[in-house]
């Protein structure tokens, strides 16, 4: 059913009624409020200024924002918003780049946000290359398309005048990838806008999906230190680079739940000097999560004896066999945390945000699937703030990958619509 179609039908309950969405559902949901004439004008801009979306979102890409260096494409993206004539554009003290759109009443405050960083090293070639309707480079969907989703309902709602009854904040925010660890949701939530904020919209990824579960995470960095020596010479004494093996075949052992979803990955591994050099430490990246805080505990206590064992199990092999010279030589264990998630669902499927979410996206002729996931979301959702992420419309493949696409296909319009439609509803519309 298309929005025209609904133009003529009134009120979103007849909508309901079309469709027989169940009335628990409908209960929760916020009116999406289709017969506003403002409204419906800025969905027509959405779907007209397509190709201006896309624009946005291949030159974006085209700035490098490497972890912690998103100074250059934040300062872009603060322009970008000031020439749409919102005032009050900042970058507060960590990079986060704000925009407040000022509600005409006492309305709820919503935040819509995509984030700058992507979890590209600097030097990375972020070309975009075009192939039709495809495009291809670092980044493109994760996040590129977010960022240019927000300012694709910036855009709209300030062309056609839409006034909301609460403020809407359209953000671009640093480190939400990897060693990131959520930096700049923190800081949101921390300072720049605490206590402000009651809806959050992240939009990651692309496609027409919905996530209201937070995927907790626990990262690690594991190093195995000793004095090293020559291969020959020094041989009988603990191996840093031998223990941290014998961790990792056991982590690649363990035997995680299916449901909830509990996943475990030693992403990078690094040490040694050279080939005849007994190496003087071995580190790893460990990466747990799950989407429960309960089965995240369990697989983190598992690994961390694991850590342990192996560290004892490589100083008791060469101190049996060598004595003292082992022993004056035994490893040390250093784990650090790089980065800490929390795994939470504030929402279920008949929350209000969650079930206003489902609805608009079927006023526009879809039903998002809903699952979990781990983004900026995750924050507000550990805070009780109530948090969903949308996908940003269109296909790709290859996230997080130096050959990710993008192709925005017949209805990449209805990623920035869905957006808009849930923003509208949440903030109220006069």
């Amino acid at each position: 059913m298309s929005l025209a179609h609904l133009a003529t039908r009134a009120t979103f309950a007849a909508f309901v009624a079309a469709v027989n969405v169940p009335a628990s559902l409908d209960a929760q949901a916020l009116p999406i409020p289709t017969d506003n004439q403002r409204l419906r004008a800025a969905l027509d801009t959405i779907k007209a200024q397509e190709a201006w979306t896309v624009s946005q979102q291949l030159s974006l890409c085209e700035i490098a924002a490497p972890p912690y260096k998103e100074a250059a494409r934040a300062a872009e993206y603060r322009r970008r918003l000031q020439a749409l004539g919102i005032t009050g554009v900042h970058v507060d003290s960590v990079g986060n780049v704000i925009a407040e759109r000022r509600g005409t009443g006492n309305g709820p405050t919503v935040l819509i946000e995509g984030h700058l960083d992507t979890v590209f090293p600097e030097g990375t070639d972020v070309r975009v290359k075009r192939n039709g309707t495809m495009l291809a480079g670092p980044g493109i969907g994760d996040d590129c398309r977010g960022l240019a989703v927000v300012l694709s309902v910036a855009r709209a709602f300030q062309r056609a005048n839409v006034q909301t009854a609460g403020t809407v904040y359209f953000v671009g925010d640093v480190g939400e990838e990897g060693q990131g660890n959520l930096r700049g949701t923190r800081y949101l939530f921390a300072n720049s806008l605490k206590g402000r904020i009651d809806y959050f919209i992240s939009v990651d990824g692309i496609g027409l999906d919905l996530k209201h579960h937070g995927v907790g995470s626990k990262r690690y960095r594991v190093t195995y230190k000793g004095p090293g020596g020559h291969s020959y010479g020094a041989f009988g004494i603990p191996n840093p680079i031998h223990a941290l093996g014998r961790a990792i075949a056991q982590i690649a052992d363990v035997q995680v739940p299916a449901s909830p979803k509990t996943t475990f990955n030693v992403g990078v591994i690094s040490g040694g000097t050279s080939v005849n050099s007994i190496p003087f430490s071995g580190v790893m990246d460990v990466d747990m999560r799950s989407e429960t805080a309960d089965a995240l505990d369990a697989l983190d206590k598992q690994v961390l004896k694991i850590l342990a064992g192996a560290l004892d199990a490589e100083n008791d092999r060469w101190t049996r066999q060598t004595g003292a010279r082992a022993e004056r030589a035994k490893l040390s264990l250093v784990i650090d945390t790089i980065g800490i998630r929390p795994a939470n669902s504030t929402q279920t499927d008949s929350s209000r945000i969650v079930a206003t979410a489902l609805a608009a996206g079927r006023v526009l002729g879809f039903r998002p699937k809903s699952g979990a996931s781990s983004t900026d979301a995750n924050v507000p959702m550990s805070l009780g703030v109530p948090a969903i992420t949308i996908d940003g419309g269109g296909v790709g493949t290859g996230a997080h990958s130096l050959g990710e696409t993008y192709d925005d296909g017949p209805t990449g319009w209805l990623g920035p619509q869905w957006a808009a439609l849930i923003v509208a509803a949440l903030a109220g519309v006069r």
